[in-house]
């Protein structure tokens, strides 16, 4: 069978968040192409040619995604290119020219397993749901997860930044807020640690499956957890649902340009003396996340680094 490829040219701090909204347009499996170097651990992990250091390597990405040949595009192209110039309004997405090719089939839904091998982060075991537990694992914490096609598996440096985070921050009377929760990873991880409840919320329609599905996997009963759709950032019914002065912890893993127009919104859903933990911050952008917490009245606490990325913890006074 044949398919047709849809390519996006974008920029490398864009790439995630148009593979969040093109499936929340039903467009599953995208597959991203940057510049951005493998860690050490990354390398590691995966069965790849390393190429050389290119010299001139520029910022740009490619979002690719697949359509079955034959099937109509004309209006799923009009959605993705709507979709496109609404994420333009608030954050830099590069050219965002659509190219199109074709290309034979290929399992596009299972190929990515192969890379998704169990980790730590530090005592904390982070586990394929799909793999079974080793004996020298046994009695240790862990997380299994099933990121599906559409989030993240926990092994970039960002959620581990998070969980570290969170590992500090959680009590059991903790009530957490998950913005941007996607595969549920950082709401199993403050459960497993101890937090009594966490609401998550995302634009992805794909996270309710994903995180419903992680959470049983995990042991973790319905009443520990909620997710709500929609943006938290200028949705006002959203806004309510996730409600006011309710959180003890709220973290936030997405861009540091998303983070910098939500930071305005959270301090009206924090508790006095609440953290707010943010990550997917590029250490060069570490500043225009701080600022913006200074802007809402939040203390910043701490700052974490790994590798290129940054996480800041700021407290509600």
């Amino acid at each position: 069978m044949k398919w047709n490829k849809f390519t996006i040219k974008t920029i490398s701090e864009a790439e995630d968040i148009i593979v969040s909204s093109l499936c929340e347009l039903g467009i599953e499996g995208a597959e991203i192409e940057d510049n951005i170097p493998l860690t050490e651990y990354e390398k590691s992990q995966m069965f790849v040619d390393i190429l050389p250091e290119n010299p001139n390597a520029s910022n740009d990405a490619y979002v690719s995604f697949y359509i079955e040949d034959g099937q109509d595009t004309t209006e799923i192209l009009q959605q993705v290119r709507a979709e496109l110039a609404s994420l333009a309004e608030f954050m830099d997405v590069g050219e965002c020219t659509i190219t199109e090719s074709q290309t034979e089939d290929a399992d596009w839904q299972n190929k990515w397993k192969e890379f998704f091998k169990q980790f730590y982060v530090d005592d904390i075991l982070i586990k394929p749901s799909w793999e079974p537990l080793r004996p020298e694992d046994e009695g240790k914490m862990r997380i299994d997860i099933d990121p599906g096609t559409a989030f993240g598996t926990g092994m970039h440096e960002t959620t581990q930044l998070c969980i570290r985070q969170i590992k500090k921050l959680v009590t059991k009377d903790t009530v957490m807020l998950d913005a941007g929760t996607g595969s549920g990873i950082l709401s199993i991880a403050a459960i497993k640690l101890g937090a009594s409840y966490a609401l998550g919320t995302d634009l992805d329609p794909c996270c309710i499956n994903a995180v419903a599905e992680n959470m049983q996997v995990n042991g973790i009963p319905k009443e520990k957890y909620d997710v709500i759709l929609g943006n938290l950032i200028d949705d006002k019914e959203v806004q309510e649902q996730v409600g006011y002065e309710k959180y003890d912890l709220v973290c936030a893993n997405i861009l540091a340009e998303i983070l910098v127009a939500m930071t305005p919104v959270i301090p009206a859903t924090m508790k006095q003396g609440a953290h707010y933990v943010t990550s997917g911050i590029l250490k060069e952008k570490e500043g225009l996340v701080t600022e913006a917490m200074v802007k809402a009245g939040l203390k910043v606490e701490e700052v974490t680094y790994q590798n290129d990325w940054c996480s800041i913890t700021a407290v509600k006074p």
